[in-house]
């Protein structure tokens, strides 16, 4: 399964699966298509099939992103940021 590195919007797939245990802690595999569910995040791995996707967030905007910001795991960050500042 290749990591999805970017949140994004599937433009075009054939019987794509994905893995989004690393978000939601479902084990189940998730079926994407144009018309039902084509959202695919960041950090989750592709099991079956391909696709393409249009990316809409990378990094920090992204999903995954903002779930380490909610954890705080950005903190050291933005502290270096502010001192850079001064």
């Amino acid at each position: 399964g290749d990591l999805l590195p970017a949140d994004g919007i599937l433009i075009q797939g054939n019987d794509l699966k994905i893995d989004e245990s690393s978000l939601t802690g479902e084990s189940d595999q998730v079926k994407k298509s144009l018309d039902k569910d084509p959202m695919l995040l960041s950090g989750t791995h592709v099991m079956e099939g391909s696709g393409r996707m249009v990316v809409t967030a990378v990094g920090i905007n992204s999903q995954t992103g903002i779930i380490f910001t909610l954890l705080g795991a950005g903190e050291g960050d933005e502290e270096k940021k502010v001192k850079k500042g001064e």
